[in-house]
């Protein structure tokens, strides 16, 4: 027993029409003949006419007819023209958009950085990035090292620039800078003998920095005395400057004029980092190249 139709009557029948065949149609509207409509697609006359017989076949309805040796396209199908119309314009705008995507041109990348990276080190990297994608929708997130792991390894970032982790694990890593990190005293007091320096107002514990910088004073002989901690360099340099402790920073948010004698204690490197098995993102893959460049 066959199934009822259950469309309304409003509705009309489905019509099983191919994009090419509708490009034929709208290349006979803008030539003159059958053999210039062809040409323009780079098919045959014969391929073209059998493709348009098998167009009016689906429809039902007759496209064209003849005067002399020509065939024209009937008034009475105008609506079937401005249909087909539509459809290659829009067909062609998605072939664009596709290629696009392929090469990067189109797409959302996730980036995070921390304040050093966005602020002074890629800056230029990300404008001449947005000039040249414009229509890629870049989302930048800054925040510390840390979270910005985190984000990664959980699929909500595509790419970070972070401090070099210890474990990298499902990871790719890439260098993209390496930087110093200088001693800021407070204002007025003259950079001495290691065992002079401090107390500290530093990065807070647990982060990459903080453990470099520890790690480089211990060394040097410096008392590590901790008073006050922060995320944030503009912060960090803002206690030194109130009188509140020493800071080691990294050169670009010192505050200290380059070729002034600052004092580098250790560097950091800082690396793009992206999960080792991830989704096709061309625009993500562009972005993460431009960087590393």
């Amino acid at each position: 027993m066959a199934t009822p139709d259950r469309r309304s009557p409003s509705e009309g029948p489905f019509l099983n029409l191919t994009v090419q065949q509708l490009a034929y149609l709208v290349a006979v509207a803008d030539h003159e003949t059958f053999s210039e409509a062809a040409a323009s697609l780079g098919v045959t006359t014969s391929a073209l006419s059998q493709g348009l017989a098998e167009l009016e076949r689906r429809l039902g309805l007759p496209l064209f007819e003849r005067q002399g040796r020509r065939q024209l396209l009937r008034e009475e199908t105008n609506e079937v023209l401005a249909y087909a119309q539509r459809v290659v314009a829009d067909t062609r705008d998605l072939g664009r958009w596709v290629v696009a995507a392929k090469h990067g041109g189109v797409g959302r990348v996730r980036v995070g950085m921390i304040d050093a990276a966005a602020v002074h080190h890629l800056h230029d990297e990300m404008s001449s990035f947005r000039l040249q994608h414009p229509e890629v929708d870049l989302r930048l997130v800054v925040a510390p090292s840390g979270e910005l792991l985190d984000q990664v390894r959980r699929g909500d970032l595509d790419l970070a620039v972070i401090v070099d982790p210890e474990n990298v694990e499902s990871l790719e890593v890439s260098p993209v800078v390496t930087e110093s990190l200088v001693v800021v005293a407070p204002a007025g007091i003259k950079i001495g003998a290691p065992s002079t320096w401090g107390p500290w107002v530093l990065f807070p514990r647990g982060s990459r920095t903080r453990e470099l910088i520890e790690r480089a004073l211990v060394a040097r002989g410096a008392v590590v005395d901790v008073v006050a901690e922060s995320h944030q360099p503009d912060v960090l340099r803002e206690m030194t400057r109130l009188g509140m402790g020493w800071s080691v920073l990294p050169d670009s948010q010192s505050g200290q004029e380059h070729g002034t004698g600052a004092v580098v204690v250790t560097e950091r490197r800082l690396v793009l980092v992206r999960p080792s098995a991830r989704s096709a993102n061309p625009a993500a893959d562009q972005f993460a190249q431009a960087l590393v460049d």
